[in-house]
Formats: C-alpha cells, sequence, structure tokens
C-alpha cells in the first residue's frame, strides 16, 4: 500500500513541477500546454482519456467517461512532447426518471513522452509515432452497486466486496501513420497491481482508416490476462476486440467530436470487473479533447 502511495506522490510531484515551471517560462508558444497532442489519440481504445457518452444497446448501461491527455512541453519542431494523462472511466446504470446511478467508476493519471518523425518509406505511411505512458489507475464500487438496503451486491465478483484495485503499469505504442490512416502495436507491463496473481504483461495492436465522408473504422485487439477462479489468479491470455466505426462532425464546425458505433468483445475494461469476459454495443458521441 505504501508503494501505492509513494507512486501518487511522485506523479502529482512530478506534474505540478512542470505545471509551475512552464507557467512561469518565457512566453514562447511551444512551451505553453496544449490540448492538439503530438501523438494523436487511439480512436478505438476505451481507455484512451477523452469525453465520451455510450450508452449500451442491449442493458441498461452507460458508459460515461471524462478525461484528456495535453503535451506539457512540445519541442519547437513539433516532433518531442512531454505530458500528462487523466480521466475517469464509469459504468452508469439507466433507470427511470433520467437517473444513473453509478455502478463502478476507475481513475487514471499519468505522465508520458511522445514522439514524431517523417519518414520515407515503401509502406503507404509517411509518419512514425511513439508515446511512453508511466500510469496508475484504481478502481471503486459505488451506490449502485448496492441492493435497496444499500448492501454491496457481492454477484460473481471472486473476492469480497469492497477490495482494492490499482495498477502502476508502463505503456509503449509504437504507430505509423498518413493522413486519416495509422497503424499502431503496443505493450503494457505492470509493475505493481493489486489484488496480486495478475499476469504483468499485455499486448496490443489496431489500425485505423479514414473513410469517405468525414466517416472512420477503427479496431483495436489487446491480448489480456484472462483470471481462473479455480487457482486465483491469471492463467494465459483472452483476445480483446473493440470495433468501431464513426463519423467526425468537423464539417458542422465540431473539429474533436464523432459520433460511433462500438462493439466490445473479451475482458472487460472495469477494473472492478477486470476478471469478466463481456460482450456488448454501444452507440455515443466522443470528444477528443
Amino acid at each position: 500500500m505504501k508503494k501505492k502511495y509513494n507512486f501518487g506522490k511522485i506523479l502529482l510531484i512530478l506534474t505540478a513541477f512542470l505545471v509551475i515551471t512552464l507557467k512561469n517560462a518565457p512566453a514562447d508558444p511551444i512551451l505553453r500546454p496544449s490540448l492538439n497532442t503530438i501523438f494523436q489519440p487511439i480512436l478505438a481504445d476505451p481507455l484512451q482519456p477523452r469525453i465520451a457518452v455510450m450508452p449500451w444497446t442491449s442493458d441498461k448501461y452507460l458508459q460515461l467517461d471524462i478525461g484528456t491527455s495535453a503535451d506539457i512541453y512540445q519541442s519547437r519542431n513539433k516532433e518531442f512532447a512531454v505530458g500528462i494523462d487523466f480521466g475517469t472511466f464509469s459504468l452508469l446504470k439507466r433507470s427511470d426518471n433520467f437517473k444513473f446511478p453509478v455502478d463502478t467508476i476507475d481513475y487514471l493519471f499519468g505522465v508520458n513522452a511522445s514522439m514524431t518523425k517523417p519518414i520515407k518509406s515503401s509502406l503507404p505511411f509517411d509518419t512514425f509515432s511513439a508515446k511512453l505512458r508511466l500510469s496508475h489507475i484504481s478502481a471503486h464500487f459505488e451506490d449502485g452497486h448496492t441492493d435497496a438496503s444499500g448492501h454491496w451486491i457481492q454477484g460473481d465478483c471472486p473476492f469480497t466486496i469492497p477490495f482494492v484495485y490499482s495498477r502502476e503499469f508502463l505503456n509503449l505504442v509504437l504507430a505509423l501513420s498518413s493522413k486519416g490512416n495509422r497503424i499502431y502495436a503496443g505493450y503494457q507491463y505492470i509493475y505493481h497491481s493489486s489484488p496480486d496473481g495478475i499476469n504483468p504483461h499485455s499486448f496490443q495492436a489496431g489500425a485505423e482508416l479514414s473513410t469517405p465522408g468525414d466517416t472512420y473504422l477503427a479496431a483495436d485487439f489487446k491480448l489480456l490476462p484472462s483470471w481462473d477462479a479455480s487457482f486465483n489468479e491469471t492463467r494465459g491470455f483472452r483476445g480483446t476486440w473493440n470495433l468501431q466505426a464513426g463519423m467526425r462532425l468537423g464539417s458542422i464546425g465540431l473539429e474533436k467530436v464523432r459520433v460511433a458505433y462500438n462493439y466490445s468483445t473479451g475482458m472487460s475494461r472495469q477494473g472492478m470487473y477486470f476478471y469478466r469476459p463481456e460482450s456488448f454495443s454501444t452507440v455515443g458521441v466522443i470528444v477528443d479533447l
């Protein structure tokens, strides 16, 4: 537990130092914090910091995400940046009278470094980019996960509720891109987790394709550790897909807004349900700040 809090203190101190330093720096535009990050958000990754309202089509749930990534420092040639990530990823229940009790919520914050560089290649891409993140994520059940008497709903959870869920990890993504198109691959290493017994390795790959009329297609694939209740630890991996089709609304002046349909199948993105496989579709609005 002490290690977890030390990590949080380090990130908060580093973030505060960067913000204060750059705030007091000379008025050079490249030193001002920018939401126009040099590494663009991955479109179909459900744990990218973003603003999103995505109701499930098959059940009375709603995903509500609030967050963003920002470059605190960008080099003069825009080929290197240091930034921060923060976000919340909530699962809400849709009930009568426009009420949305929160079932569970994940909190993420961290720092990152990214780079981008023009390349010449026989492949149909002209830019190489990379992003390295050092992050903390923790999850909690909320009042929407209680019964009428206010008691926790144990359900199929293999741990006694409430339990502690947190992870500290390094994440690296490498990408090749051209205007509107990108392929990428990534690796994540968890160097501290609670509960124990979780494989620290996971892998990622994906593609994004620009299609006519400001529309796009995106696919994100991850190999995530699969929980084995009989051993009370992860054993092996399970493929997890997020397939997305959407439309950007730049033609009506909403440059970073998109409407999207997303199909997800595999391990849950929610920390409190990390042991649970699931499949569902969502339709909604995403804002990439």
